[in-house]
């Protein structure tokens, strides 16, 4: 797997690197340091928020190995790669996992090698593919995946990225093309716990950064899972999404909603 090193610029902050950051991680320039330092003092739950989420993939993906049988991942909008990826997880527990995880910035595809150290029993690949594009990703995850048997959809942090009403046709389109018994899993950033720090964030990274975002709120996002069925306890914020147990209090929400559904 090539990639042209051309398209990556140092110079000028880019979104999966600043996340990257925001996790811990040392895949960044100090453009990204500083942009994300910026948002990070507009917002500084985003630490938090980009924690919570990765957490909350990490017990969504456990879940559905473990509880509803599931042994096939789509991951698009994968970012750039961490601790407890989607395939460490799922093949954890069921090392026959397959997973494709799919993304459109060279950054990642840079470091897609990370994301492809699969256990012998399973299969992972890697898609160069945007999301506003479902066709392409179907027919190229159709190479590793069996689209007549159930398929996790994960969508962590990525529909943000449409802005306007096109990203519920293009979650749809994916929808739609899974089996019965199939499940999507998203998240993304709303206005509810902090309204005020949320907006100066959006704005702040639509100056600086090089893919523009927006917020949504609960119901809007409730929108995404339309015809779906809701895996308790339905769209909450994603760090009380069946949260570990063993707090003699309830985590903290963060601004970020997420839920797990299944296809009938």
């Amino acid at each position: 797997m090539s990639y042209d090193v051309s398209l990556i610029n140092s110079n000028v902050p880019h979104s999966a690197r600043i996340w990257n950051y925001w996790l811990g991680g040392k895949d960044c320039y100090e453009v990204d340091r500083q942009v994300g330092d910026e948002i990070r003092a507009a917002n500084p739950e985003i630490t938090e928020i980009a924690r919570a989420q990765r957490a909350f993939l990490a017990r969504a993906v456990t879940h559905l190995v473990a509880e509803a049988g599931i042994r096939q991942f789509l991951d698009v909008g994968t970012g750039l790669p961490t601790a407890d990826n989607t395939h460490e997880v799922a093949q954890r527990t069921a090392p026959e996992s397959r997973i494709v995880y799919v993304d459109h910035d060279p950054i990642v595809l840079a470091h897609a090698a990370a994301l492809l150290t699969s256990a012998p029993e399973g299969a992972t690949d890697y898609i160069q593919a945007d999301l506003c594009d479902p066709g392409t990703i179907l027919e190229r995850a159709a190479a590793t995946l069996d689209f007549t048997q159930p398929i996790a959809l994960m969508l962590l942090g990525i529909t943000a990225h449409l802005t306007d009403d096109s990203a519920y046709e293009v979650v749809a389109r994916l929808t739609d093309a899974l089996p019965s018994g199939s499940h999507l899993v998203l998240c993304d950033d709303t206005e509810v716990i902090r309204p005020e720090q949320m907006r100066r964030m959006i704005e702040q990274w639509n100056e600086a950064g090089d893919n523009p975002r927006v917020n949504r709120s609960p119901e809007e996002l409730a929108r995404f899972f339309d015809g779906l069925d809701f895996v308790e306890p339905g769209l909450v914020s994603v760090s009380r999404w069946r949260p570990a147990p063993g707090g003699s209090e309830p985590p903290a929400e963060v601004d970020d909603f997420g839920g797990v559904a299944r296809k009938p």
